[in-house]
C-alpha cells in the first residue's frame, strides 16, 4: 500500500506539469480550432533555455546558484513572450483568418525550427543542472519503507496549483475569460459585439505559450536537463491528453493531465517501462473513440 502511495505521489507532480501544458494547450485551442504542434516545442526551448541561461550565469557572469537560477527562468518566459509574439502575429492569426487547415503544417515546422535553435544554441552538446532541493520530506513510514517527496517536486506541485487556480478564476470571472469564451464561440460574432478579437487571439497565445513554458521551466529543474526532442514527445502526448480531457475546456484539459501523470506514474511502477508509452497511447486513443460526442456548434464545425 506504501509503494502504491509512492507512485500516486511521483504521479502527482508529472501530473502537475502536465496539467500546466494541457491548460496553455486548450487556452489557446478555444481561439484556433486547429491542432498546435508547436504548444510542446515552446515547452522544451524553454526548458533548454532555462539550461543554457543557467549554465552563461554560473560560468560566465560567476552568479550565485539561486542568482543562476532566476535568470534561467526570468530568460526562458522571455523567450517564450517573444516567441508566442511572433508565432500568433506572423503565423496563427493569418493563417486562422486565411487557411486555417494549413495551422497543422506551420506549427509542425514550428516546433523543428524550435528544436534546432536549441540544439545549435547547445552546440549539439547536453548541459545539466545539479541536483536541486533534493532533500526527501517525508509523509508515512512502515517497515523500513518511506514515503516520501523532495522539496523540488513540493515546490513544483504547488506552483502548478497555484498558477492553475489563478488563471482557472480569471478565466471564468475576469474580462479576458468572458471574450475568449465569446471569440471561443464565434469570433465573427464577438467582433460584431465589440470584442476586439485579435487582442484576444495574442493574449491567449501569449498565456498558453507561458503555461508551456512554467511547465518547461520546472522540468528542467526537476531532470536537470531537456533534450532536443523532448519538446515533441511531450507535445503529442499533450494532444492526446487535451482531447481527452476537453480540447476547449482548459480546467478539464488540465484534470486530464493530472490524470496522464498519475497513469504513466502507476505503469511504470507494475508494469514494463518500455512499453509504457505505447500502451498509455493505446488508452488515449480508445477514450477518444468511447468518449461521447461534445457537440461543437455547427458553425465552428464548418468554418474554415
Amino acid at each position: 500500500m506504501l509503494y502504491f502511495l509512492q507512485q500516486v505521489l511521483n504521479g502527482l507532480h508529472m501530473g502537475a506539469i502536465y496539467a500546466l501544458l494541457s491548460f496553455g494547450y486548450a487556452l489557446v485551442n478555444g481561439v484556433l480550432h486547429r491542432t498546435n504542434l508547436a504548444h510542446g516545442a515552446i515547452f522544451g526551448f524553454a526548458g533548454q533555455v532555462m539550461i543554457l541561461a543557467a549554465v552563461f550565469g554560473w560560468q560566465v557572469l560567476w552568479l550565485t546558484l539561486p542568482a543562476t537560477l532566476a535568470l534561467g527562468a526570468v530568460a526562458a518566459l522571455l523567450y517564450a513572450i517573444l516567441v508566442s509574439s511572433v508565432l500568433a502575429r506572423s503565423v496563427l492569426r493569418p493563417l486562422a483568418e486565411k487557411t486555417p487547415n494549413a495551422i497543422v503544417v506551420a506549427t509542425l515546422g514550428v516546433s523543428i525550427a524550435l528544436m534546432e535553435i536549441g540544439r545549435i544554441a547547445a552546440d549539439t552538446r547536453d548541459f545539466w543542472l545539479p541536483p536541486l532541493l533534493a532533500r526527501p520530506i517525508l509523509f508515512l513510514a512502515s517497515d523500513g519503507f518511506k514515503v516520501t517527496l523532495t522539496l523540488l517536486q513540493l515546490g513544483n506541485c504547488l506552483t502548478a496549483l497555484i498558477i492553475l487556480s489563478a488563471a482557472a478564476t480569471l478565466l471564468a470571472l475576469g474580462r479576458f475569460g468572458r471574450e475568449w469564451r465569446a471569440v471561443n464561440d464565434d469570433p465573427q460574432a464577438a467582433a460584431l459585439c465589440g470584442v476586439h478579437v485579435g487582442r484576444v487571439f495574442r493574449q491567449a497565445v501569449a498565456s498558453g505559450s507561458l503555461c508551456a513554458a512554467a511547465a518547461g521551466i520546472m522540468a528542467a529543474l526537476y531532470y536537470g536537463n531537456i533534450g532536443f526532442g523532448t519538446g515533441l514527445v511531450f507535445g503529442l502526448k499533450v494532444l492526446f491528453v487535451a482531447a481527452v480531457g476537453g480540447y476547449l475546456a482548459p480546467a478539464r484539459a488540465a484534470l486530464g493531465g493530472l490524470a496522464f501523470g498519475l497513469a504513466e506514474s502507476t505503469w511504470s511502477a507494475y508494469f514494463p517501462i518500455e512499453w509504457r508509452d505505447a500502451w498509455i497511447f493505446a488508452m488515449l486513443v480508445g477514450l477518444l473513440i468511447l468518449r461521447p460526442d461534445p457537440g461543437e456548434p455547427a458553425a465552428r464545425a464548418g468554418r474554415g
